[in-house]
């Protein structure tokens, strides 16, 4: 018989920083990509996950034009969370 594990923590959230995005995989930048030459893509709704995986493509390329100077991390995140929005509404 299997038991399952209860958490002693119920309840409680992990806060996640916008800055400590991983850099994005081969599937964001393919995904990103083909968001930029296809209307239907834009204007399909995207699940959490997939827009996720957006904003962090954009904002890796934002960093990756400025050469990665450190400091403006959160900056890109904002930044790319208004390209992707604008890009998606339109």
């Amino acid at each position: 018989m299997t038991t399952m594990r209860e958490s002693t923590n119920r309840g409680a959230a992990k806060a996640k920083t916008p800055a400590a995005a991983p850099k994005p995989g081969r599937g964001a930048v393919k995904t990103v990509a083909k968001s930029r030459r296809s209307a239907a893509t834009r204007s399909a709704a995207v699940d959490s996950h997939s827009l996720r995986a957006l904003i962090a493509a954009e904002a890796y390329f934002l960093a990756e034009r400025r050469g990665f100077v450190a400091g403006h991390e959160l900056e890109d995140w904002v930044t790319a969370e208004r390209v992707v929005e604008s890009r998606l509404q339109s």
